[in-house]
Parts: C-alpha cells; sequence; structure tokens
C-alpha cells in the first residue's frame, strides 16, 4: 500500500507528504482558508485529468505519434443534492496538431479506462479508523 499523509498545519492548511514529494492544500480565501494550495477536491479532479493525460501520452508513444502540445483541460461541479460531492466532471483532452481522426475511438476507450477514471466508476472499498497522533519532540 502505498503511503500518503496529510500532516495539519494551522487553519485550514495541510501538508501532503507522497513519498519523497510535498504540496499544501487549503481553502479559497473566500472559504476561509489563505489560498495557499489547492483544495482537496481540486486535487481529486486533478488526479483524474492527469490521468487521462498520462494515459493518452503513452498511447500516442505507443503509436508513434507526437505529443508536443498535449494538454488536458477539466472542470467540475458539485451535485445539488447530498451527500456533499462531485457531481460532474467534464474532460477535454486536447490532442496534438495532426492527431489521427482514425485513432481517436481507440485514444477514448484507453483514457476511459485510466486507474483514476476505473476507480471512481467502481468505487474502492474505503476503511476509515482513528488513532492517536505522535507530537515529535
Amino acid at each position: 500500500m502505498t503511503d500518503i499523509e496529510a500532516r495539519y498545519e494551522h487553519g485550514d492548511r495541510f501538508r501532503v507528504v507522497i513519498r519523497d514529494h510535498e504540496l499544501l492544500v487549503d481553502q479559497p480565501l473566500t472559504d476561509g482558508g489563505e489560498d495557499a494550495g489547492p483544495t482537496p477536491t481540486e486535487l481529486f479532479v486533478a488526479g483524474l485529468a492527469t490521468c487521462v493525460g498520462f494515459y493518452t501520452e503513452r498511447f500516442l508513444r505507443r503509436h508513434g505519434l507526437p505529443s508536443e502540445g498535449l494538454a488536458v483541460r477539466c472542470g467540475y461541479t458539485f451535485a445539488d443534492d447530498r451527500p456533499a460531492r462531485v457531481g460532474r466532471i467534464h474532460i477535454q483532452v486536447l490532442l496534438p496538431e495532426g492527431f489521427p481522426e482514425a485513432r481517436r475511438a481507440a485514444l477514448i476507450a484507453v483514457v476511459e479506462h485510466c486507474t483514476v477514471h476505473n476507480s471512481i466508476a467502481t468505487a474502492p472499498e474505503i476503511a476509515i479508523e482513528l488513532g492517536a497522533a505522535s507530537l515529535a519532540a
């Protein structure tokens, strides 16, 4: 299992440690945070967007196609009902110039099955437990 730790700093800010990488997660100023980093929901959607991008790049490489200019844009809206959650995600893959029309259906089939998309479509089991925090001296 991959270990990821979200360490509380102050206010609404957490420092996320993933392997040797660190990033800040916070809330926007309008929601009481300091806007020191993306929100957890933005990271969730960004994870999907980058997974789609990764699968797209691998498809391009596997088929000897250029990846110059590849980008993924996405947006999301919250659901109107409870529980609080993302209700819709829209992803647009911006393909490199000259991407062959005949390869579009194959690419869609590949990116629609990226790991993050699969994990949303077939929800993982989530186990939450409570433990005691240890304070470093």
